[in-house]
């Protein structure tokens, strides 16, 4: 039987190698299709959700100057164009791959429709998310909850720039402890900010695991989704 996994990955991802954290690094671009490309296999169903920080971050770039609903907007097309830019990445190493978008950009991209988004998946194509949930006030992060809930995942992982969740900041915290698995509620309850509470109580509701792990270092990405137990899971 196949595993089907969605791989959520932040806007930050593609500009990786670059010291602005801006932008698109064409290294980035190669890392990342080329991890995925080595956890390829016919037991394997990939689907992608792809921020788009890199690019514009919604309210925190806003300034207060535009408004929320608007720089939200804006936030949602950059998202597009990191998935056309990782589309390309992963074709150009021979994967069959589709974007889908939750707001109607035709002439680009596939609008999103649950039916098709599973079809592609059995046919062995990587489905790109693009576009968020299509509305304001909504992250990534829960776009990914609700695609992994709508296609059926068996799990999300979350690629992020440290190697887990940890009790606190480790930035800030030489103390703080990286913790191996962890309960949704436990997680919500304590406040760790590694996704928002939206995107965690939907995957609670829908039994669907998470595993957060660093994308920084080569083969994860693969490790992550061929079912190692890297990181931190939350279940």
């Amino acid at each position: 039987m196949k595993k089907r996994i969605l791989l959520k990955l932040s806007g930050e991802a593609l500009s990786m190698f670059s010291p602005e954290k801006k932008s698109i690094t064409p290294e980035a671009l190669n890392f990342i299709a080329a991890e995925v490309k080595s956890a390829c296999g016919r037991d394997m169903e990939i689907a992608i959700v792809i921020g788009g920080g890199n690019i514009w971050r919604g309210a925190k770039d806003g300034h207060g100057r535009i408004d929320r609903v608007t720089s939200d907007n804006m936030g949602m097309l950059a998202t597009v164009i990191n998935a056309m830019a990782l589309q390309s990445a992963l074709e150009n190493l021979g994967l069959p791959t589709r974007v889908q978008t939750a707001i109607e950009i035709s002439r680009i991209a596939e609008p999103f429709i649950r039916r098709k988004a599973v079809r592609h998946l059995e046919k062995g194509r990587i489905v790109i998310f693009a576009g968020g949930t299509g509305n304001p006030y909504f992250t990534t992060d829960t776009t990914a909850a609700l695609r992994a809930a709508e296609i059926n995942a068996s799990l999300i992982l979350k690629a992020t720039q440290v190697d887990g969740v940890y009790t606190a900041d480790p930035k800030i915290d030489g103390k703080a402890e990286l913790i191996g698995e962890i309960s949704y509620m436990e997680a919500i309850k304590r406040g760790l900010r590694f996704m928002d509470a939206s995107a965690l109580t939907l995957s609670m509701e829908n039994h669907i695991p998470i595993r957060l792990f660093n994308m920084h270092k080569k083969g994860n990405i693969a490790k992550a989704l061929k079912g190692a137990k890297i990181g931190t899971l939350i279940r």
